[in-house]
């Protein structure tokens, strides 16, 4: 039962891990993050950039409708936090700008790129157990079977998430088919009738050229 419970514990250090990224951006590019987010989830993130003398970074978290959720001139080292209001997926774009009047070969080494770190947490990720602990007093173990219970929660509300859109899938897939199936009747209908129109056009025809009976 230990060994589970160690199991779980280290299950969740590895989820928070999983969210946090370093790259290395060139002068004068841009990068975007995608993370897709479920409907009234809070999300956090920590970035730290490399400082580089009169080179600038922008830090921009836009959602699909071009919405600004957090923008940044000059940032090096900060946070930002928000809250969905529906589900979507949000983009999380870096861009070091290179001054007008300076030459990308004219750099160093040292000046041709900078270190980005971002980390993002979103859901039960973002809840503070610590400040929690220390505000009700709460044993470290005490703190565990909470941040358990709130993974199970999260678990169990992305399960019914995943479940409602499997039905509103086979929903859409059960009105296709069924278009589909209607739109071939009708099709069939319309070839049906030009091949019995045809017919008695040619009947008609021939016989008014007394090539038939």
């Amino acid at each position: 039962m230990q060994i589970v419970f160690n199991f779980i514990i280290l299950s969740i250090f590895l989820i928070d891990a999983i969210h946090s990224i370093s790259f290395h951006l060139p002068i004068g590019t841009k990068k975007c993050l995608k993370e897709e987010i479920h409907k009234d989830t809070m999300v956090t993130g920590d970035y730290d950039i490399t400082a580089v003398p009169g080179f600038s970074t922008h830090l921009d978290v836009k959602d699909t409708k071009g919405h600004t959720l957090y923008n940044k001139e000059d940032a090096i080292k900060g946070k930002f936090a928000f809250t969905t209001e529906e589900y979507d997926i949000f983009d999380i774009c870096v861009e070091t700008k290179l001054p007008h009047d300076q030459q990308k070969h004219h750099l160093s080494a040292q000046q041709t790129s900078k270190e980005v770190t971002i980390k993002i947490k979103h859901g039960v990720e973002t809840k503070d157990y610590d400040a929690l602990a220390k505000a009700n007093k709460l044993k470290p173990l005490e703190v565990e079977l909470s941040r358990l219970e709130d993974l199970s929660t999260a678990i169990v509300s992305d399960f019914a998430y995943m479940k409602e859109r499997e039905e509103e899938m086979r929903s859409t897939n059960e009105s296709t088919n069924n278009k589909v199936l209607y739109f071939s009747i009708f099709s069939m209908g319309c070839l049906m009738s030009l091949a019995i129109w045809q017919v008695l056009y040619l009947r008609r025809y021939f016989k008014a050229k007394k090539l038939i009976d």
